[in-house]
């Protein structure tokens, strides 16, 4: 295969020679000078919108993927900053990867060609080339970050996502959003009264008020799945509102900063740090009553909470809401979701631990020996076959065989019909083998894979009848979710469906 790889940022789009078409032509144009293309494929690699300062891309993932299957003979490229702006990690891959996976890469506008660098580096003027595209992209990183913090410091709001209750007016400054100001307002008049953020949630959800999620999905801006939402508040989102100036109109931003540059992780900033703008924007509640309801809400704080560790930990799920059931006490499983929602299916709804562990235990022991029968539970595992080396000794010989071909035609020793007449045969043969090798390959592939199916079925079959009850083991090795539902009935969903 010879990969062509075009990548495009946001910041590249000013530039129209390297706009995706541009690249497309410019690539072609180099792939039908190789003298392998008329018996290669030939395939792109797009990535578009993406930055070069990392490898987290799509379809660069997809290609250094078919390179480690040994599925790639050529790289085509623009030039070294279409691959990577990372001068260590683009370094890495060409000077050490490709080669050991014998792959030809080609940066066109850099007039680079590793097939003339064999054993090499590529020299000083390809390290310096690294360097300048990795400094290019920290300098328009530092330079874009400078902007956006001036702006920030001029109090004009940045984030594309305004916060709940607010909207981004026309000078880029916060304005009450009238659809959800007044729900902001009641949330702090109840806290105000001395409401817990649970009674909070239980009254939005007998107004009928959309969660913030929900309204933002109603408005086309799908950023959160609220599938599972059902019009419920999170009393973590009603803290939140509570504990956020921003409602009596000072301006906050600058709360983290990422890691580096092309990450997209990113660690939070001390506040000494933060920009903040007393008296910014239009407030939605005075201090006086931010002062009030923060006074009377209750916030728990456990300082020095311990992970608690039970079989069953982070697989119980309730299956009216399908959010996960809050093992409460150490001793049985219960829906908050709905735990003050008296119309909600699941309201109220709890199993002890005990009992759920016994049922998912007789459960998973009658479905697994039922699935398995006493055959498959018993049955040797066979011996995987030796693979046929005979196809790819004859790929290897035709190939060859190609390459002497090539050379007489070039050495003038064959004639252009007598080139293409012998070339067209070669090619017949090749395509034989390389389909026999493919068809070789699937059945190995199937055959390891169906011993791989009786060698975990053994393992289960094994830990099933030493086990008076449900274990760790079986849990990791089974169990994917477990869903309670109301009528006493349990769901098992498991890791694997291919054993039944």
């Amino acid at each position: 295969m010879i990969a062509l790889y075009i990548r495009l940022s946001l910041e590249d789009e000013k530039y129209d020679s390297l706009s995706i078409e541009n690249q497309q032509i410019l690539l072609r144009e180099k792939a039908m000078s190789l003298p392998e293309y008329a018996s290669s494929e030939v395939k792109e690699f797009i990535d578009n919108g993406h930055t070069g300062t990392n490898f987290e891309r799509p379809a660069v993932q997809q290609l250094l993927e078919l390179v480690r299957e040994g599925k790639v003979t050529t790289i085509l490229v623009k030039d070294f900053s279409r691959f990577g702006r990372n001068s260590i990690e683009t370094g890495y891959f060409i000077e050490k990867v490709f080669p050991l996976y014998h792959v030809r890469f080609i940066a066109i506008s850099d007039n680079y060609d590793s097939a003339e660098h064999k054993g090499e580096t590529g020299g000083v003027d390809v390290a310096f080339k690294y360097l300048i595209n990795e400094y290019y992209s920290r300098d328009l990183s530092i330079k874009s970050k400078t902007a956006r913090m001036a702006k920030m410091r001029r109090g004009e709001y940045q984030s594309k996502i305004c916060m709940y209750g607010y909207q981004k007016g026309a000078d880029g400054r916060l304005v009450p959003d009238e659809e959800t100001a007044d729900n902001v307002r009641k949330i702090f008049e109840w806290a105000a009264e001395g409401l817990s953020s649970d009674k909070i949630v239980s009254k939005l959800y007998e107004l009928g008020i959309p969660t913030p999620g929900e309204h933002k999905a109603s408005k086309g801006k799908k950023f959160h799945d609220v599938s599972r939402t059902n019009g419920v508040w999170c009393p973590n989102t009603i803290l939140k509102i509570l504990a956020d100036e921003r409602y009596i109109g000072t301006y906050i931003v600058g709360k983290s900063a990422v890691v580096e540059v092309g990450s997209t992780h990113a660690r939070p900033k001390d506040k000494s740090e933060w920009i903040v703008i007393p008296n910014h924007h239009e407030p939605i509640i005075s201090q006086e009553l931010f002062e009030r309801a923060n006074s009377n809400i209750k916030r728990r704080k456990l300082p020095n909470r311990q992970r608690r560790e039970y079989l069953l930990r982070g697989k119980v799920y309730c299956g009216c809401c399908n959010h996960a059931m809050n093992f409460a006490n150490c001793t049985h499983f219960k829906c908050r979701h709905s735990a003050k929602l008296t119309d909600m299916p699941c309201c109220g709804l709890s199993i002890p631990k005990a009992d759920l562990e016994s049922i998912v235990f007789d459960t998973i022991n009658a479905q697994i020996k039922c699935a398995f029968g006493v055959d498959d539970l018993q049955a040797d595992e066979k011996l995987t076959s030796a693979p046929d080396e005979e196809p790819e000794k004859k790929i290897r010989f035709l190939q060859d065989s190609k390459r002497e071909l090539y050379e007489q035609f070039v050495l003038g020793e064959l004639d252009v019909e007598s080139y293409k007449e012998k070339k067209a045969e070669l090619d017949v043969k090749l395509a034989y083998e390389q389909s026999i090798r493919s068809v070789i390959a699937e059945q190995a592939k199937a055959e390891h894979e169906e011993q791989e199916i009786v060698r975990q079925k053994k393992k289960i079959a094994d830990e099933l009848n030493a086990a008076d009850g449900l274990t760790k083991s079986l849990v990791d090795l089974l169990i994917k979710r477990v869903y309670v539902f109301p009528d006493n009935r349990i769901d098992v969903e498991y890791l694997s469906r291919s054993f039944f």
